[in-house]
């Protein structure tokens, strides 16, 4: 079959049509030919003698079939029929491909369906150009041969210029009066002086035409959209859609459209532009409608869902309107812009990252190349009409802080959170247009590089997910705040639980829920900082503290506010009393009240007492907790499960609050984990460790398999970097010798597990601790440092998903007790399993059940109601 045209050494295929395949100086090795039609009625003429010329000549023939058009490859013609899901998403669909092209290399030529099907229900048109620019290069570098097709005008230059640009022969195909023509658009590395001109096939040639009345006859035959350059072919089949359908609505509201008719619309387009989720759509079809489905295209740049975070606030808010109209009152509006996550794969393609990111779907790939891929998103450009989109945006917020969240397919849905997995980033938003569009983009950049960290991958391969279509979509929102002076920050700003795993006294009601409170921008709220603390409160007994006395309640409050610093445009973090002297007109009174301990020389000497920040005045005197409370029940009751939600707030000057609600997500709690029951009594020589309060999530009754205790009074004398390579060791005991399958690992060791700063902890990431089942983290660095599982924070909510038992132990709590002999008296296990260990295996002890006789166990048995909880040796 193969042959040469004495003119080139390539190998020379035949279409099947020995006259097409003079005109075309034949078909080459790694040619891609797409067929520009007005029906796949003149698709199948060119396909069937190319099918059948191939496996005559004893090649395999491979046909993806995928569209709804009839079937170009019969079942028992011979060929090899894989048959693809397109509904699944475009990860899987390309990936499907992609296996079975891998598969057959260059053995197998290939017939694709219609690539303009796959805009009906599935893909935008940005989607089909990005599955070209990835397919056709794979099969060119694979010496073999493809054929596709599209309508002929019947896409924007989104899908149509990467095909023209990407693909090796174009030809248009036009039927007039019973016969058929070609003409060839694009033929790479070929030439003749009639090449492009019109061709009418006749018997077993392609004949010239070069009458120009027959031309123009045959060309205007056809219908005419315009040219491909013309702006108005920019508006592609994903936008031309949401036209139609606002056509309809309108239509409807005139009395000429059915209900029936707009809700079939409301829910085709639901699906292009909102969630592919069926618990996400069961949701939106009861609180959602058209017309808010068309506020958010018009306020969409780019096609394609607009994610997860983005899909959690705006159900959220229809969801509290639909309940009682009253909280469009309390609720501040919002004008947020959506970047659809098509613009992010787009993105992967142009700048030659997809390859890396096809890498992470493979466990053993996992980590490969992810620094590269992250810089190369960091370099990466955007096309010149997405920054005009930008650019337009950043024209309607004006110099208005604004903040790039993260909003990925599956993020915040059932199932899979990925809590602080994808970063956000402010934008303050100073300086001269040009800046500000140049802050903004590497704003996006940075989001997009988030996609490749090692926390976002590790957690994707521990959920399952790693195939899954993720795609990274934006949500742009003004920031929620006041100026004060040079300063920008809410007064408020928080997380919200439904449900209070962290019950610390017998008043909590468990189901009113938690918040954990700031002063200042909420990344104090949802991140873990370790130089500081928030507030939590049980919203049914706000005034109960989990610190106990009044000197550890100065001690534990926020003392750093987060703030955006408009002079010098940067987000910062300054203690309190320096944001007091700042923020000219801050009504600090609401939020704090007076050190009274500092004493009348401080007074004197300093001026006015310092201020703790306290609330309390917000609790008293305004029904901010009673409205979160309420918000919280009815997300709850709606959702059908527990939720978690990030707001702002904001105290009036009669006393009356606006609440911005910024994210709603289902709370992923492990539910099969039993409750404890009464603790049992144990002798003194078993019990290696007894806590009292501290104790977070469900309780439970387990077998301890191992127990990785960093041995405090070893790790306090250590210098900086030993310690963090004891953090290294650490993760890596936690996941050798089949450690994520080899049962119940508990972690115990001083200060805070994850801390940024190892003078406060052990400095591990989460990624390096997912396998275990129990975090315990002890006071013993030095007497100012307690425990502090920051309730809320990203980090709890991977321990939550996980079902992890977090426990604090503090010494100087009564009937607290750690046997240090019974700890260090069995064998130590880390230079066994880690043979490098080294000297690090002073500090690092590995207690494992099989140092235990058969009669003994090591036992756990956690009381989260009563926060007693008991590790002792079961005789």
């Amino acid at each position: 079959m193969s042959e040469s045209d004495g003119t080139n050494k390539m190998p020379v295929f035949s279409t099947g049509l020995r006259g097409l395949d003079s005109v075309l100086h034949g078909v080459r090795a790694g040619d891609n030919v797409v067929w520009q039609v007005e029906t796949e009625d003149d698709y199948v003429p060119f396909v069937q003698p190319f099918c059948q010329h191939t496996l005559a000549a004893g090649k395999k023939l491979v046909y993806f079939r995928f569209a709804c058009h009839r079937e170009l490859v019969c079942d028992n013609s011979g060929a090899q029929i894989c048959r693809l899901l397109p509904q699944k998403g475009f990860e899987y669909f390309i990936t499907d491909v992609h296996k079975v092209i891998q598969q057959h290399g260059a053995d197998a030529f290939y017939v694709f369906d219609s690539l303009s099907d796959l805009t009906i229900d599935c893909f935008s048109e940005r989607m089909i150009g990005n599955f070209f620019m990835l397919t056709c290069p794979y099969l060119l570098r694979l010496g073999t041969l493809g054929y596709f097709m599209v309508l002929r005008h019947g896409h924007s230059h989104h899908a149509a210029l990467p095909i023209e640009r990407t693909t090796q022969l174009l030809l248009d195909v036009y039927r007039h009066e019973g016969n058929l023509y070609i003409q060839p658009l694009k033929a790479a590395q070929r030439y003749s002086p009639s090449m492009y001109m019109l061709h009418l096939w006749d018997g077993d040639t392609f004949r010239p035409v070069t009458e120009s009345t027959m031309v123009s006859g045959v060309i205007t035959s056809a219908p005419w959209y315009g040219l491909q350059s013309a702006s108005y072919r920019m508006v592609g089949v994903w936008d031309r859609r949401f036209i139609e359908a606002e056509d309809i609505l309108e239509a409807h509201n005139r009395g000429e459209c059915s209900r029936e008719t707009v809700g079939s619309v409301f829910n085709s387009q639901l699906k292009q532009i909102f969630s592919r989720d069926e618990r996400i759509l069961e949701l939106a079809r009861s609180y959602l409608s058209l017309p808010d489905l068309l506020h958010i295209w018009k306020r969409t740049i780019g096609s394609g869902l607009i994610g997860g975070k983005s899909v959690g606030m705006l159900l959220a808010r229809a969801i509290l309107r639909a309940a009682d109209p009253s909280w469009n009152g309390t609720l501040e509006a919002h004008d947020s812009f959506f970047i659809g996550a098509d613009i992010f794969y787009s993105f992967m393609v142009e700048n030659g990252c997809w390859q890396i990111r096809e890498k992470q779907k493979h466990i053993e790939t996992l980590l490969d190349d992810a620094e590269k891929g992250r810089q190369m998103i960091m370099n990466g450009v955007f096309p010149d009409y997405i920054i005009q989109r930008f650019s337009d945006m950043l024209n309607y917020f004006g110099q208005c802080p604004i903040i790039v969240r993260s909003s990925s397919l599956l993020e915040d849905n059932f199932g899979n959170a990925f809590s602080g997995k994808y970063e956000s980033v402010y934008c303050v938003n100073r300086g001269t247009h040009e800046e500000r569009l140049e802050a903004f983009l590497g704003a996006v950049r940075r989001v997009y590089a988030s996609t490749m960290s090692e926390g976002a991958l590790v957690y994707r391969a521990k959920r399952g997910v790693l195939e899954r279509d993720e795609q990274m979509a934006l949500l742009v929102q003004r920031v929620s705040g006041i100026r004060y002076g040079e300063l920008f920050f809410p007064q408020l700003a928080g997380v919200g639980v439904s449900f209070n795993s962290y019950a610390w006294d017998a008043e909590i009601d468990p189901e009113a829920g938690l918040l954990r409170l700031v002063f200042g921008l909420g990344t104090r709220a949802v991140d873990r900082h370790d130089d500081d603390y928030t507030r939590l409160v049980a919203l049914n007994v706000p005034h109960k503290r989990p610190e106990g006395d009044a000197q550890k309640v100065r001690h534990y409050t926020q003392r750093k506010v987060d703030i955006l610093d408009i002079k010098n445009n940067v987000l910062r973090s300054a203690y309190f009393q320096d944001v007091l002297q700042e923020a000219r007109g801050l009504p600090f009174e609401m939020f704090s009240v007076p050190d009274d301990t500092v004493g009348d020389a401080y007074a004197q000497s300093a001026g006015e007492p310092p201020q703790i920040l306290d609330f309390e005045n917000v609790f008293n005197n305004t029904g901010l907790l009673e409205d979160m409370r309420g918000i919280l029940k009815t997300l709850r009751k709606t959702y059908g499960c527990h939720v978690d939600v990030e707001f702002t707030a904001g105290i009036n000057d009669d006393g009356t609050h606006r609440i911005n609600l910024l994210q709603c997500r289902p709370l992923q709690v492990k539910s099969e984990i039993a409750a404890s029951g009464q603790i049992p009594e144990v002798a003194p020589e078993n019990l290696l460790l007894k806590i009292n309060g501290g104790i977070i999530g469900p309780g439970r009754i387990i077998t301890l398999d191992r127990i990785i205790y960093v041995i405090p009074s070893v790790y306090a004398q250590m210098p900086e970097g030993e310690r963090h390579a004891v953090a290294r060791l650490v993760g890596r005991l936690t996941h050798c010798d089949g450690a994520g399958n080899i049962g119940h690992i508990m972690l115990l060791g001083p200060g805070r597990w994850g801390t940024c700063m190892a003078s406060l902890g052990v400095p591990v990431s989460f990624s390096e601790i997912n396998t275990v089942s129990v975090i315990c983290e002890m006071a013993c660095m030095h007497e100012r440092l307690a425990p502090d599982l920051s309730y809320g924070t990203h980090y709890f909510n991977d321990m939550v998903e996980l079902g992890m038992l977090y426990m604090g132990f503090t010494p100087d709590r009564n009937g607290n007790i750690v046997n240090e002999k019974l700890l260090t008296g069995w064998p130590n296990r880390t230079a066994e399993l880690i043979a490098d260990a080294g000297t690090l295996a002073q500090a690092v002890r590995v207690i494992d059940r099989r140092d235990a006789d058969e009669n003994n166990e090591i036992r756990l048995h956690a009381d989260s109601v009563g926060q007693q909880a008991l590790l002792y040796v079961a005789r």
